[in-house]
C-alpha cells in the first residue's frame, strides 16, 4: 500500500501546483521560451521534445508505406511488433510484450486503439484478430504511445500502449482553399494479387464549412511465403468508406463541429474460424463483420481567453460478427455471433496560464463510457458502465517540463441479463514526468507511471476475477538530442533512447499468470544532409520474464524478439526519393518456442513530379522482402509472405 500512498501524495501535490493562483496572461506571453523547431528530412521525425515515448506517423508516411492493414502501418515503430500482420482480421498489435495474445486472443485490453476519439478494436474474442476492421487508406495521422505515460488523458490500463488514429478531413486536400479537390489512388502488390482503389472527393464551399467522401475497396488472395507455398486463410475483401463534415462558425471561426461516420465490410465464406491459422481444428465458418465509427466533436477554442479551449465529442463504435458453420456444424463456437459498441462522451477543457516563472498547459476533463456486448460463446454478454476524470499538466519552468496526470475512474460492471453477477470497481492511477533541455539541443528525462486494468466483460463467467484489476507499474529514463549542423553544414540529426522497466501483478488476462516483468531499450534516430542523403533508425531489445511462483517457465510467452530496422536513402530534387531498408529480427531463444534470426531487405522509390502535366501525380514502386526470405516472425503463427512488388499510382485534382 505504500506506493499507492506514494503515487497519492505526488498527484494530489502535483494538482495544487496546476491549480494555484495564476498570474496575468501577459507574463505568460512574455516569459514562454521559443526554442527552434528541428526538422529533418527524412521518413519519419523523431519525437526528441517529450519524455513521452511516442512517434508520429503522417499523412506522407502513411502513403508511401503502403500497408494493406492497420496493424501493418504500424510496425515500423520500436517496441510495436505485429501477430499476422497483412491479414485485416488476423492482424493483431503487440506493444512492449502486451497486447496481441499470440495465436489465441487479438487483444489482453493492455493496447488501446482510439479514432478521432473513439474507443474501438480490442475484445477478446476467441482465435479472432483485433477487430479493428478498417482501412490505412482513411487516415492522416497515427500516433503510437509506447508504455503508460501519455495514457491517462484517454484511458485506463493500457499497459502496453495506445494508438490513437485520426481521419482525413477535406482542408487536407484543399488547402484550406474555397473550391473543389479531389484525389485518385490505385495499388497493386504480387502478395496475393492485391489490389486496392481509394477515392476521395473534398469540398470546401466557403471559409466555413468543408466536406469529405472517401471510399476505398480493397483485395487479396491467398499469399506465398518465402518457399513458394501458399498461406491459406490470408485472402481478404475490404470494402470502406468514410464520410466527414466540418462547420467553423462564431468570430473567427472559434467554434467548430464535426460529424464523421467511417464504415468497413468483409464477408469470407467457407474460411477456417481460427482466423490466425488455415488450421482446421474448430472446422470453417461463413462470415460476415461490420465496423461501425460514428464521432460528433465540438470544439471552442477562445481566441481572447486562454483559459478557455473546450472540447466535447460524442462517439460510438460497434463491431458485429456474423458466423455461421460452413458445414451446417451445430457447434457454438462456429455458430457464435458477436455483436459490441463503445458508447464514449468526452468533455475537455485546455488551459494555459502561468503561475509565476512556471508556464502551464493544463487538460482537465470528464469522460463517461459505456460497452454493451451480446452474449455469445466464449464471449460473456454484459453492460460495462464507466465514469472518469482525468487532469493532466505540462508544467514548464527554465529548461524543466514537469507533466503529472491523475485517472480516477469509477466502474459499474453487470451481466445479469445474462446469468452473471454485477460488480463495482473504481481505481486511482496517474504518473508523472520531468525533463530537461539544456542548451545544446541534449534532453535528459525519466517518468513514473501507475495504471490498472479494470475488469473486462470477457471475465464475467469468472467471479473471482471481477473484483480484480491489473496492474502495472513502469519507470522510464532516457535522453534525446536534436541538432543542426552537426556533422556537416545543412544537416539535421534527432536521436532519442528510452529505457522502461515494467511490473505487472494481479494479471487476468493470461491462465496461469499473475505477475510479469518486462524490461527494454527503444532508439529512434534520423539524419538528413543537406545533398538529399538520409537515415532513419528504429530499435527494440527487451526481455521480458513470468515472476509468478511456481510458473513453468521464466520466459514471458507475448513477449517479441529484439528488432533492428536501418533505412537509408536519398531525395533528387525534391521529386525522386529512392530508399533501402533492412530488418534484423534477431533469434528469440528466450521463450519456450524459439525463433530463428531473420534479415529482411525492402526498396523503394516514389517519384513526384514538381511542376508540369504530370504535377499532383505520385507513383511509388516498392520490393518488400527483396532477397525472397523464408520465416516466421515470433508471436506470428504463420510464415511471412516472400518477395512482393508493390506499385501505386496516386493524382490530386
Amino acid at each position: 500500500m505504500a506506493r499507492f500512498a506514494t503515487l497519492r501524495a505526488l498527484l494530489m501535490g502535483s494538482a495544487a501546483l496546476c491549480l494555484a493562483p495564476c498570474a496575468p496572461m501577459t507574463a505568460f506571453a512574455q516569459e514562454m521560451i521559443a526554442l527552434d523547431e528541428i526538422s529533418v528530412n527524412s521518413d519519419r521525425a523523431v519525437q526528441t521534445d517529450t519524455a513521452t515515448p511516442v512517434t508520429v506517423i503522417d499523412a506522407e508516411e502513411i502513403e508511401g508505406r503502403q500497408a494493406s492493414t492497420i496493424a501493418e502501418l504500424l510496425d515500423s515503430v520500436p517496441g510495436v511488433n505485429l501477430v499476422n500482420g497483412t491479414t485485416p482480421g488476423g492482424s493483431a498489435i503487440n506493444i512492449r510484450g502486451f497486447g496481441a495474445m499470440s495465436g489465441t486472443y487479438g487483444s489482453d485490453q493492455s493496447v488501446q486503439i482510439i479514432v478521432d476519439g473513439a474507443s474501438t478494436g480490442a475484445e477478446e474474442l476467441y482465435r479472432i484478430g483485433t477487430q479493428l476492421y478498417t482501412d490505412p487508406a482513411l487516415y492522416k495521422r497515427a500516433e503510437v504511445i509506447r508504455g503508460s505515460v501519455g495514457t491517462f488523458e484517454y484511458g485506463s490500463g493500457a499497459i502496453g500502449g495506445m494508438v490513437l488514429f485520426d481521419t482525413k478531413d477535406a482542408s487536407d486536400f484543399t488547402n484550406g482553399q474555397n473550391g473543389v479537390a479531389a484525389r485518385q489512388y490505385l495499388g497493386y502488390s504480387s502478395a496475393g494479387d492485391g489490389f486496392v482503389t481509394s477515392t476521395t472527393l473534398a469540398w470546401q464551399p466557403d471559409e466555413m464549412l468543408e466536406l469529405l467522401f472517401n471510399y476505398t475497396w480493397r483485395t487479396q488472395d491467398d499469399y506465398d511465403d518465402g518457399n513458394g507455398d501458399e498461406v491459406g486463410n490470408t485472402a481478404s475483401t475490404l470494402p470502406s468508406y468514410l464520410a466527414k463534415a466540418k462547420l467553423h462558425f462564431g468570430q473567427d471561426r472559434e467554434h467548430s463541429v464535426t460529424l464523421s461516420y467511417s464504415d468497413t465490410q468483409s464477408s469470407d465464406k467457407d474460411v477456417p474460424y481460427n482466423q490466425f491459422s488455415d488450421a482446421g481444428w474448430f472446422g470453417n465458418v461463413d462470415r460476415d463483420i461490420h465496423s461501425k465509427t460514428g464521432v460528433l466533436a465540438y470544439k471552442y477554442d477562445s481566441l481572447s481567453n486562454d483559459l478557455i479551449n473546450v472540447d466535447v465529442i460524442v462517439s460510438q463504435a460497434q463491431q458485429t460478427i456474423d458466423q455461421q458453420s460452413a458445414t451446417g456444424s451445430s457447434s457454438a463456437l462456429l455458430n457464435a455471433d458477436h455483436d459490441y459498441k463503445t458508447t464514449k462522451v468526452t468533455v475537455k477543457n485546455t488551459m494555459e496560464f502561468d503561475t509565476g516563472a512556471a508556464q502551464h498547459r493544463l487538460r482537465a476533463g470528464v469522460e463517461f463510457i459505456n460497452k454493451d456486448r451480446q452474449d455469445a460463446s466464449s464471449a460473456p454478454g454484459g453492460d460495462d458502465r464507466r465514469k472518469a476524470i482525468f487532469l493532466v499538466d505540462d508544467v514548464t519552468f527554465g529548461g524543466f517540463t514537469f507533466s503529472p496526470a491523475l485517472r480516477f475512474e469509477d466502474q459499474h460492471i453487470d451481466g445479469t441479463d445474462y446469468g452473471y453477477g454485477s460488480y463495482d470497481n473504481d481505481a486511482l492511477m496517474g504518473g508523472a514526468s520531468l525533463r530537461y533541455a539544456f542548451d545544446n539541443g541534449l534532453s535528459v528525462f525519466g517518468s513514473y507511471a501507475y495504471t490498472e486494468g479494470l475488469p473486462i466483460l470477457d471475465d464475467l463467467s469468472t467471479a473471482a476475477y471481477m473484483s480484480q484489476s491489473q496492474k502495472a507499474e513502469t519507470w522510464e529514463l532516457g535522453m534525446a538530442f536534436a541538432g543542426h549542423d552537426v556533422f556537416a553544414a545543412g544537416d539535421d540529426l534527432a536521436l532519442k533512447l528510452n529505457a522502461y522497466h515494467t511490473d505487472v501483478s494481479d494479471i487476468t488476462a493470461y491462465s496461469g499468470v499473475s505477475d510479469v516483468e518486462v524490461q527494454g531499450i527503444e532508439i529512434e534516430g534520423s539524419y538528413a544532409a543537406s545533398s538529399g542523403y538520409f537515415a532513419d533508425l528504429n530499435a527494440s531489445f527487451a526481455n521480458g520474464y513470468n515472476r509468478t511462483a511456481g510458473a513453468s517457465s521464466d520466459y514471458w510467452s507475448q513477449q517479441p524478439a529484439d528488432q533492428l530496422r536501418l533505412g537509408v536513402g536519398r531525395v533528387f530534387q525534391d521529386s525522386l526519393r529512392v530508399k533501402w531498408e533492412g530488418v534484423w529480427n534477431l533469434k528469440m531463444d528466450r521463450a519456450a518456442t524459439p525463433t530463428d534470426a531473420s534479415f529482411v531487405q525492402n526498396v523503394s522509390m516514389v517519384y513526384t513530379p514538381q511542376g508540369g502535366v504530370l504535377d499532383g501525380l505520385e507513383t511509388t514502386l516498392a520490393i518488400e522482402n527483396l532477397t525472397d526470405q523464408y520465416y516466421t516472425p515470433h508471436l506470428a503463427t504463420r510464415a511471412a509472405p516472400g518477395r512482393t512488388l508493390k506499385v501505386s499510382l496516386a493524382k490530386t485534382f
